[in-house]
């Protein structure tokens, strides 16, 4: 039987005596995907391993072809000078190759990671749609890294926008039996310690959690 849950600011949670099923509780692990929302624009959150990369795309792609939202952002830089691409011009043109027309593409090619990704979409989405004119964006990411995308958004971008998920899932992780896994084990952890170091610098809005 699992132990009682009790509501915790992330900030005064302790990483390294979390369980596997409190570390994907902070994570946002197997957050549900919202079927019906629909918004103003899908927001991906690019990523510098290319598989994950092309993942997030195509969760975006299908987006826009079912009529979630009329626009696609695409957000990532160099990751730090690591490929001789730019990610964010890497997913507009997949997802033109794939049928999206680039009118719907916006695309922020500056950000190096998440808090960055947020920070310098605000001017594209300012001139490109209109800040005032947002009311929901539908936020595209992997599973894990969702919490942090959404504390991030709501730190920096505007408090009158809402937003939804849609979750890419992690295929090459075994959901059942990753504790086991000693490397995805550490990340998880890397993860859940970054997330709190953040808040507790003013990086990030804090969040009460049940945990």
């Amino acid at each position: 039987m699992s132990a009682a849950k009790e509501t915790k600011l992330i900030s005064t949670i302790e990483p390294d005596k979390l369980t596997p099923e409190q570390i994907e509780i902070v994570l946002g692990i197997h957050w549900e995907e919202d079927e019906e929302a629909t918004a103003d624009c899908v927001f991906v959150f690019c990523n510098d391993l290319q598989e994950f990369l092309q993942e997030r795309v195509d969760k975006a792609i299908n987006l826009y072809k079912a009529g979630k939202a009329p626009y696609i952002l695409f957000s990532g830089g160099n990751a730090w000078g690591k490929h001789d691409f730019i990610e964010a011009v890497r997913a507009k043109e997949r997802a033109m190759e794939l049928g999206v027309p680039e009118s719907a593409i916006l695309i922020e090619t500056e950000s190096y990671h998440t808090k960055e990704n947020v920070i310098a979409s605000l001017f594209v989405l300012e001139r490109k749609l209109g800040l005032h004119k947002l009311k929901r964006i539908l936020v595209v990411s992997h599973e894990g890294h969702l919490r942090r995308c959404l504390l991030t958004l709501r730190t920096y971008m505007p408090n009158w926008i809402e937003y939804a998920i849609s979750p890419v899932k992690l295929k090459m992780i075994d959901r059942d039996h990753w504790w086991d896994n000693i490397e995805v084990k550490k990340l998880a952890i890397k993860q859940v310690k970054d997330l709190v170091t953040y808040i507790r610098q003013g990086q990030l809005v804090d969040e009460q959690i049940e945990i």
